[in-house]
């Protein structure tokens, strides 16, 4: 049976995510931004922590881990690559690598661009993948040590999952996102369908995170780098789909 997966809001714009398994009572956190709200929502539905998964060292995603590990001895995971500037791990991962939760195979990505060495936690049975600051809802991560083709091929490692996968991301940047997006200057429906409904939900501070991968196939502009139409806007008809993402990831920064 697929796990139980709750997102936490943790900081100004992170989330946290539990991921809980009721027949063994496994649960998993991914990321820890910060103690409180994590320790608030373990302790309301009387959950304890076996699993800490982290994706990259960015101190907004492992501030908080000394202070939960002081009330629950959880086994950290993390990747070899990034293991000298992450906190102590008990599992050092690698692509390719998987873990038993509860009885499902974890498979890990490598993801590198956002930082090297950054990971991603695909649950294929639960359908949901744990992206940190990868792949993101209408975005991904500012590249701030990989390159730009090091980036496009971990977008396409997470493109290639099934379109029912939930994408579990590590920030609230949606409405900037599609600020962005629209701003290429694509004829979009389905890219202006979504700038509406995020926005409705934003108005009515509803998280826009978790998001469908197929949803993100269809709007995100980084993962739409062989569109023609994406292509045509940004005056790049017909050009290398990493040649595309380049100019759609260094108009982002510059946005």
């Amino acid at each position: 049976m697929p796990h139980h997966i709750v997102t936490i809001p943790c900081l100004s714009d992170n989330y946290a995510f539990l991921v809980h398994d009721a027949d063994t009572g496994a649960t998993a956190l991914i990321d820890a931004p910060d103690a409180p709200p994590i320790l608030a929502e373990l302790k309301k539905r009387g959950w304890q922590l076996s699993h800490v998964l982290l994706t990259h060292h960015h101190w907004d995603h492992v501030e908080g881990l000394a202070d939960i590990l002081a009330e629950h001895s959880a086994k950290v995971f993390g990747a070899v690559a990034d293991e000298h500037r992450l906190p102590a791990l008990d599992h050092a991962l690698s692509e390719g690598d998987t873990f038993d939760f509860g009885g499902e195979a974890v498979a890990v990505l490598d993801v590198s661009g956002h930082t090297v060495g950054h990971i991603a936690f695909h649950f294929p049975d639960t359908k949901a993948v744990f992206t940190g600051d990868s792949l993101m809802a209408m975005g991904c991560g500012r590249l701030f040590e990989g390159t730009p083709a090091q980036m496009f091929h971990s977008l396409e490692k997470l493109a290639a999952l099934p379109e029912d996968t939930t994408v579990c991301s590590g920030h609230e940047y949606t409405t900037s996102n599609c600020r962005f997006a629209t701003s290429l200057g694509e004829d979009n429906a389905a890219v202006d369908q979504r700038v509406a409904e995020t926005a409705g939900l934003r108005a009515k501070d509803i998280a826009t995170v978790p998001s469908l991968l197929g949803l993100e196939k269809q709007t995100n502009p980084f993962l739409r780098s062989a569109d023609p139409a994406l292509q045509a806007a940004i005056g790049l008809a017909g050009a290398d789909p990493v040649d595309v993402f380049t100019e759609v990831r260094k108009r982002k920064d510059n946005f």
